[in-house]
C-alpha cells in the first residue's frame, strides 16, 4: 500500500531585495534614484514595477542627493540605490545634506571586499564606511539575507526620524561577488 503521507509545504524565505523593497514600501518611500547595479538589478526591478513609485535613472550619483533633497522639500521620501565606486562621486555633494540635514537614505553595494576580483574597486571598497563616516553618515551594514529587512528598518529610521543620512551597505557576501565575463 502506497504512503499518502502529504509533503509538507515548505516556504523559501524572502529574497533579500524582496525583504529590503518591502521595508521601503512600509516607510513610505515615493522616489527612487537609481544609477543601474548588477548587484540590485532585482531591487531595481522591484522598484520600476512598484506603481506607487517614481523611478529616476541618474547619470551621475551625486543627482541623486539633489533629487532626494527636493523629494523631501516636496514632502515625499526617497531612497539612492548605488554601487561603492559611485559613492566616491557624491562626496561634495554630502556637504549640502550636512548643511542642511534633510533625510537621505542610501543603499550601496559594496564592492572590493569579500571576494572581489577587480583590482580597481579594491582602495576605495576599503575606505569607503570609514569615508562616509567622516562625512558625517551613519553607516549600517547587512551581511546575511536575514540581515536586509532588520538593517533597512533601523536605517530608514535614522534617516527619516533623525533626519541624517544614512547609507545602507549591503556587503559582497550578501549580494555574492560579481564575475568579470569576457
Amino acid at each position: 500500500m502506497a504512503s499518502t503521507r502529504r509533503a509538507r509545504a515548505t516556504t523559501a524565505p524572502p529574497d533579500w531585495a524582496d525583504e529590503i523593497h518591502r521595508r521601503l514600501q512600509q516607510w513610505s518611500i515615493r522616489q527612487v534614484a537609481v544609477v543601474p547595479d548588477t548587484g540590485q538589478k532585482r531591487l531595481i526591478s522591484l522598484c520600476a514595477a512598484d506603481p506607487s513609485w517614481r523611478m529616476v535613472t541618474l547619470t551621475t550619483e551625486e543627482e541623486g542627493i539633489a533629487l532626494l533633497a527636493g523629494a523631501w522639500l516636496g514632502g515625499e521620501r526617497g531612497v539612492l540605490l548605488l554601487q561603492s565606486s559611485g559613492v566616491g562621486n557624491c562626496f561634495n555633494m554630502l556637504a549640502m545634506n550636512l548643511t542642511c540635514r534633510f533625510p537621505l537614505l542610501m543603499i550601496v553595494t559594496m564592492r572590493g571586499e569579500w571576494n572581489e576580483f577587480n583590482p580597481w574597486m579594491m582602495p576605495l571598497g576599503k575606505a569607503m564606511q570609514a569615508m562616509l563616516e567622516r562625512m558625517g553618515v551613519v553607516c549600517v551594514r547587512a551581511e546575511r539575507p536575514e540581515d536586509a529587512g532588520p538593517a533597512t528598518d533601523a536605517a530608514a529610521k535614522m534617516a527619516f526620524e533623525g533626519p541624517q543620512a544614512v547609507a545602507l551597505l549591503l556587503t559582497q557576501t550578501l549580494v555574492s561577488a560579481k564575475r568579470f565575463t569576457p
